[in-house]
């Protein structure tokens, strides 16, 4: 199928109410996996390369690119590809020229007028070139963001900055700081839904939850309706693959080819990607 852009089906599932899954691709296999979990599903989903994963594939961005891009296309499912958390502005221009339906610039650690002043260049770029940006406002931490508590004062995003935010530099989405955090292994994350009702009429455009991976599916399934609509899972998917190869392995020591274990992989993420992407539907 023609690849879709990102907007039109972040639009689509808000009309609905329901929620969109965006999954982060790490390589051949996940992008694969993403796709036949969606096709499994019959629902839509976005693939994310986000700067991580440029920098793993030695910081080219095409190589990954071209590949999930034609994966996508060639999909039996309404697919989009986004580029995710890029903090460097030269590689969201370069996500713009690549084909991406969407790029997220993620100026969080500037300063508020620096980032401000960044996304409102980096918008006008895309828009130029018919591509819908996501920033964030607040801090989203994990990874390499140990940081202050979810819930500290600070931390969570404000309402009427994100108004301020959005009225400033035009973006299309905005990530917000709700309770969530990176890199969760386990799903103990406790959401605002309140914060997430007052940002979404503050806001006035999609919400999108980052850190979704610690967060329970009762609770994703509550900020949805509470008014979250991209819905960003990368650890949690990660978790099932390497689950799959370490078990691959365990049974079978004596393995060399690697097709062997990451193909049962590939298997168990498509199975928990269509799984993920009919509870947001259903939210």
């Amino acid at each position: 199928m023609p690849l879709r852009p990102t907007l039109e089906l972040i639009n689509a599932a808000r009309a609905q109410g329901a929620g969109i899954g965006a999954f982060n691709v790490l390589h051949l296999e996940s992008a694969e996996a993403l796709v036949a979990g969606a096709e499994s599903a019959g629902l839509p989903v976005i693939l994310q390369i986000s700067e991580n994963c440029v920098k793993y594939h030695g910081g080219r961005l095409a190589p990954i690119a071209l590949a999930t891009l034609e994966v996508a296309r060639e999909a039996g499912a309404d697919v989009a590809v986004h580029l995710d958390h890029a903090e460097d502005e030269a590689l969201a221009r370069a996500g713009v020229a690549a084909g991406f339906g969407s790029v997220m610039y993620d100026g969080s650690r500037l300063p508020h007028a620096d980032n401000l002043a960044a996304t409102a260049r980096v918008v006008d770029l895309a828009h130029d070139h018919g591509v819908a940006v996501e920033a964030e406002l607040g801090e989203v931490g994990g990874k390499d963001l140990p940081g202050r508590s979810a819930h500290e004062p600070g931390v969570l995003t404000d309402p009427d900055q994100a108004r301020e935010f959005v009225a400033a530099t035009g973006v299309d989405a905005l990530a917000v700081a709700v309770g969530s955090r990176h890199a969760m292994t386990e799903r103990s994350a406790v959401l605002d839904l309140e914060l997430i009702g007052r940002l979404r009429e503050a806001a006035g455009v999609p919400l999108v939850l980052h850190g979704s991976s610690g967060v329970p599916d009762e609770t994703l399934v509550a900020a949805i309706r509470a008014g979250m609509t991209k819905i960003n899972v990368s650890t949690h998917l990660n978790k099932v693959f390497t689950g799959a190869v370490r078990e691959t392995l365990a049974g079978n020591p004596e393995l060399v080819d690697s097709r062997k274990y990451l193909g049962p992989a590939r298997d168990a993420m498509a199975a928990e990607t269509a799984r993920l992407l009919a509870l947001f539907r259903g939210a």
